[in-house]
Parts: C-alpha cells; sequence; structure tokens
C-alpha cells in the first residue's frame, strides 16, 4: 500500500500526463483555422508542422540530461510553463514562416515535457513496486480526448486567439498546483537502491544500452500505429468503404477509445502476466485487429478491427518507456521516447507513399506488420523485459 507523499505525487504526475494531452489536442483541432489565418498553402503548412517534430525531437535528446542535472520533477514544471505559454502563439502568427517558428518552441517544450514525466513515472513505479505506467499514459489518453472535446465545441464560438490563450491560462493554473506538490518531493527510489548524486557520471552497460535501443523499437511500431490511425483511418473507411464522413470520423474515435481503455487495465494486466506476455498478446492482437481494419469488406468490421488495434497497442509503448528508463534512467527514457516520436513521424507519409504505389488498404497493412515486429521483439527479450 503506497504511502501518502507517493499517492500525492502519483496524482500530480498523472496529472501532468493528462494537460500534456489536454494542451496538444486543443492546439491540434485548431489548425485548420490557423492554416486560413496564416494564409499558408498545404505544403506551407506541412512544412510549418515540422516545426512541432524538429523541436521535440532536439529537445528529447537533451532532456535526459537535464533530469539528470536538476531532476525530473523541477523539468518537469518548468517543461510545462513552456509548453502552456507556448500554445498561445500560433495565433499571433500571419505566415506560415513564423508559424513555424513559433512551433519549433512549442514542439521544444512538447518533447521536453515528455521525457521528463516519462522519467517522473518511471522513478515512482519503481518506489509503488506496481507496474502502473499504463495507468499515467491513460490519463494522457484522456487528456487528449477531452481537449479535443473542448477543442471542437470552442471552435464555434471562440476565435483561435481566445481559445489557446484559455488552454494558456487553465494549463498554468493546473501547472501551478501540481507543481507545487510535484517540486515537494525528491524523485522517489526503492529501497535497495541509493540516490544517485546530481549531475554524476551515469555510463550503463553496453548490454544495457542496445536493450533501451531495442525497447525504442518497441515504441516505435506502436506510434507508427498511433499516427497512420490519425492521419489515415478515416480516409479509408470514407474512400474504401464508402462510409459518411461521420462514421469514417468515428474510425478514429473507435481506436483511441479502445486504447484509453486497454491502459486503463494496463497494471491489472501487467501485475496478472508479466510485461512480455503483455507484449507479445498486445503486439498479436493488434496485428489481427489492423489486418481486419484494412482488408475487411464492410464498415462495421473495419471498425471493429480499429477497436481491437487499439487496445494491442495500447501497453506497448508505457512498457517500452518503462523498461527502457529502468536500465538506463532519463537518458532510456528519451532515447526511447524519441524512437516513438520518429515513428509517429514517419508513419503518415509512409503510408502515404505506400498508398500511391499500391492502395491504401495495402499501406495500412504496414501497421499489423509493425505490431508483429514488437510481438516478436517480445518474445526475443522475454527474459530482459521481465528482470
Amino acid at each position: 500500500m503506497p504511502g501518502p507523499d507517493l499517492t500525492r505525487l502519483r496524482i500530480a504526475i498523472t496529472t501532468f500526463f493528462a494537460l500534456d494531452g489536454f494542451i496538444f489536442a486543443g492546439w491540434v483541432v485548431r489548425i485548420p483555422a490557423i492554416k486560413e489565418q496564416t494564409h499558408a498553402s498545404a505544403s506551407g503548412l506541412g512544412l510549418a508542422l515540422l516545426g512541432v517534430s524538429a523541436g521535440a525531437v532536439v529537445t528529447m535528446t537533451l532532456t535526459g540530461r537535464l533530469c539528470r542535472r536538476f531532476g525530473s520533477h523541477r523539468v518537469t514544471v518548468v517543461c510545462a510553463v513552456l509548453l502552456c505559454l507556448s500554445v498561445a502563439l500560433p495565433p499571433l502568427t500571419h505566415s506560415a514562416m513564423a508559424l513555424g517558428a513559433v512551433l519549433l518552441l512549442f514542439g521544444a517544450a512538447y518533447g521536453g515535457i515528455n521525457v521528463a514525466f516519462n522519467s517522473a513515472a518511471v522513478d515512482l513505479v519503481a518506489a509503488l513496486g506496481r507496474p502502473a505506467m499504463p495507468s499515467f499514459h491513460a490519463a494522457f489518453s484522456l487528456g487528449g480526448m477531452i481537449g479535443a472535446g473542448v477543442g471542437g465545441l470552442a471552435a464555434g464560438a471562440l476565435t483561435p486567439a481566445r481559445h489557446l490563450l484559455g488552454l494558456t491560462l487553465v494549463g498554468l493554473l493546473v501547472t501551478a498546483v501540481a507543481g507545487r506538490h510535484l517540486l515537494r518531493h525528491d524523485p522517489p527510489l526503492p529501497p535497495d537502491r541509493p540516490r544517485p548524486e546530481p549531475g554524476g557520471p551515469h555510463r550503463p552497460d553496453a548490454r544495457s544500452r542496445g536493450l533501451v535501443v531495442v525497447f525504442g523499437l518497441i515504441a516505435l511500431c506502436t506510434a507508427y500505429g498511433e499516427g497512420a490511425m490519425a492521419d489515415w483511418g478515416a480516409l479509408h473507411l470514407q474512400q474504401d468503404l464508402t462510409a459518411s464522413s461521420g462514421t469514417a470520423a468515428a474510425g478514429y474515435s473507435c481506436f483511441a477509445l479502445s486504447m484509453t481503455a486497454g491502459r486503463l487495465s494496463g497494471t491489472t494486466l501487467l501485475e496478472r502476466y508479466g510485461r512480455a506476455p503483455t507484449v507479445i498478446a498486445g503486439g498479436t492482437t493488434a496485428t489481427a485487429g489492423m489486418l481486419l481494419g484494412a482488408l475487411a469488406p464492410s464498415v462495421w468490421a473495419a471498425l471493429i478491427g480499429f477497436a481491437v488495434t487499439g487496445l494491442g497497442l495500447a501497453n506497448l509503448f508505457p512498457i517500452a518507456v518503462d523498461r527502457a528508463g529502468a536500465l538506463t534512467g532519463p537518458s532510456g527514457v528519451a532515447l526511447a521516447s524519441t524512437f516513438g516520436y520518429g515513428g509517429m513521424l514517419l508513419g503518415p507519409p509512409a503510408i502515404g507513399f505506400m498508398a500511391d504505389w499500391f492502395s491504401l488498404a495495402t499501406a495500412l497493412t504496414s501497421v499489423a506488420a509493425l505490431a508483429a515486429v514488437a510481438a516478436l521483439i517480445g518474445v526475443t527479450t522475454h527474459r530482459a523485459m521481465s528482470d
């Protein structure tokens, strides 16, 4: 039974996961309005949006070092403040170039907070002695769903400037409350692990570094599927299966809801079956689900396939980040997160090229192929994953 300090710390870290999903989803739903405001072409907007990716990837590598030097709790709070402030900047721009510049800052804050709060969560999970990492990622998913819902309502009533400024104010308030609790505590450690000196040397052995790369590949396989589903799932339903626009939009909702449900039950699954069996079963489930979603001849069968895919992928990324962090600390979290974010970036364009060469349905089977790779990695690293 965790003590009151660990319980409060868990609530604070969970709050930051939810806030990150809420802020990011709120920005995403206003992209069409920002495009219109900046008069950006489709290609110009695409280049501007690369600012988020570039800022995130560069910062993820750096944030692992900052967490070792200053502590993951401090870095989480600082990055949360930057994230909340920077989300208000896109409506102030009037060109694609200016938009890309402010999105570099937004992406840097987004990448930084993802590494920092995942590092904080890894420390807490070790102290709790329970595989609770999926619950934090469930909070991110729930925050994203709420942020998208609020953004959809705000789109009809508020300008992007007022909406995103509102996100800033709400985010800063939440950061002030949750950050106060987070900063009161040093990252907890299991009783048998000595506390390292801040900024001290951290030289994992070659085996640990190799395993972190392998776990990063699991994160990449998972995030590839998430990115592909977000960008191409609805189009597949509408273009290939002649679904209505409303039904097509429900495709990603089925995927996201089932992923959230899978993460909410993730701790129970891990306690009952262990990490490796959960990864193997999850990858296998996602493979079957995506094959059904991509190749089914009817809309409803495809929707079921999308939901099954979400259940299968749900806990793979949390497990990968948790094991990477347990092996090499914040640097492991940073590397696994960078792999994962790279997969999310790789998925949509890769699907697009394959759709041009073959068909969209065939291209989406690549999600199933990578889910199968994740399951195979689970088989080959069974012992290391269970340590």
